[in-house]
């Protein structure tokens, strides 16, 4: 089976096609206009690989969290593609994506997304020398300290960071704690969403509820907006 997967959950826009989970082609953008960016470069990368629309089995989509703005584009980009033809689609957790670009280190895979205000988006997950990735915990959002002493509890295994925190969370740490985690792994990449949407699909009891209907984003906490709106209503209270 064809998959398109796309990424727009950070800077990167990005988007890959697979057959399974076997990497054919893939294509990264750093970009603050994932809108005029993902759909051309889903489009260049399938005449590349000598690609229709028809040929799509599946489309894949990283559904946060992450950029509410972000998020919000890529749902909808494969929501308006997997439409026509009723293809399924299936949206996977940002961070257990990333996890994926770290797939076959022995090692405690951390994807960290920025949260601004001295937070991040972040899951723990097990990655195991035959490629598999082991879910550790949820999805969540927490302080940078509070997920370095986390961290510190993994007593002597090896702890590699992947996302745009990258910086900021090794820095918090004690120093060599953490690896030195290849650049080429430490951005999104619309391969490891292909993955993990392949995983979920190949284990699901009932394929049928993958369709763009069912898809939505998936927020850790309210936007910037929302917040701001609250505030206001508590005021005039």
């Amino acid at each position: 089976m064809k998959i398109l997967a796309i990424d727009t959950s950070a800077d990167i826009a990005t988007c890959a096609i697979c057959e399974d989970d076997r990497l054919l082609a893939e294509v990264s953008v750093k970009t603050r206009t994932h809108s005029a960016i993902i759909l051309p470069a889903a489009e260049s990368l399938m005449k590349s690989a000598g690609i229709g629309y028809g040929d799509i089995g599946m489309y894949a989509v990283s559904a946060g969290p992450g950029s509410f703005t972000g998020i919000r584009i890529g749902v909808a980009a494969v929501k308006g593609l997997a439409f026509p033809h009723s293809t399924p689609c299936v949206g996977v957790s940002s961070l257990e994506a990333m996890a994926y670009s770290l797939a076959g280190i022995p090692c405690i895979a951390v994807p960290v997304i920025d949260a601004r205000r001295d937070m991040v988006y972040t899951a723990l997950f097990r990655s195991l020398p035959d490629g598999t990735v082991e879910r550790l915990c949820e999805d969540t959002q927490i302080a940078i300290t509070e997920l370095v002493e986390t961290l510190a509890g993994y007593g002597d295994e090896a702890i590699y960071l992947t996302g745009d925190a990258y910086d900021k969370v090794k820095a918090a740490a004690d120093p060599g704690r953490i690896a030195e985690t290849p650049v080429r792994l430490r951005w999104q990449s619309a391969y490891g969403v292909a993955r993990a949407a392949f995983e979920k699909w190949s284990s699901a009891s009932d394929r049928s509820v993958f369709t763009d209907a069912a898809l939505n984003p998936v927020y850790l906490k309210k936007s910037q907006a929302e917040r701001e709106r609250e505030e206001r209503l508590a005021e005039e209270k």
